[in-house]
């Protein structure tokens, strides 16, 4: 594919998993880093998020742990937690992953990252969480 062929079919991969919130945040870069946006676009999500080696949920699993590991990412998370919810994950799931993160990447980054599936999930009408054992 060329450059924009590229584009194209990440354009469609990012609509399909982050809806409007991942295209939102390649047009916050038109006016400061076009090529960063591309790059999201292309690469990220039609060259890497596409491959069939591992299903949208478990990209998802892994992207949130990830990004609770760095900290500092809650804007990408209220993204990635939405597209969890996209492709499948439950809220239990998703607070499950969010809470087996402290073990790796400890307490405070696990806590602001639940806070963030938290306004999340209120916004998409998932509280309370129930029967968490």
């Amino acid at each position: 594919m060329n450059r924009e062929e590229r584009y194209e079919y990440g354009m469609k991969v990012l609509e399909q998993v982050d809806g409007e919130a991942g295209a939102r945040i390649v047009d916050s870069l038109a006016d400061t880093s076009p090529e960063l946006g591309h790059q999201v676009v292309a690469w990220a999500f039609g060259d890497m998020y596409s491959r069939p080696e591992l299903p949208p949920r478990e990209r998802q699993l892994v992207t949130l742990g990830v990004l609770a590991a760095l900290g500092g990412c809650e804007i990408e998370l209220e993204v990635h937690i939405n597209a969890a919810l996209n492709v499948g994950l439950t809220a239990t799931e998703i607070t499950e992953a969010l809470l087996h993160s402290a073990v790796y990447c400890g307490m405070p980054r696990s806590i602001n990252a639940t806070l963030v599936a938290k306004k999340v999930f209120a916004e998409r009408g998932l509280l309370p969480l129930t029967n968490l054992g």
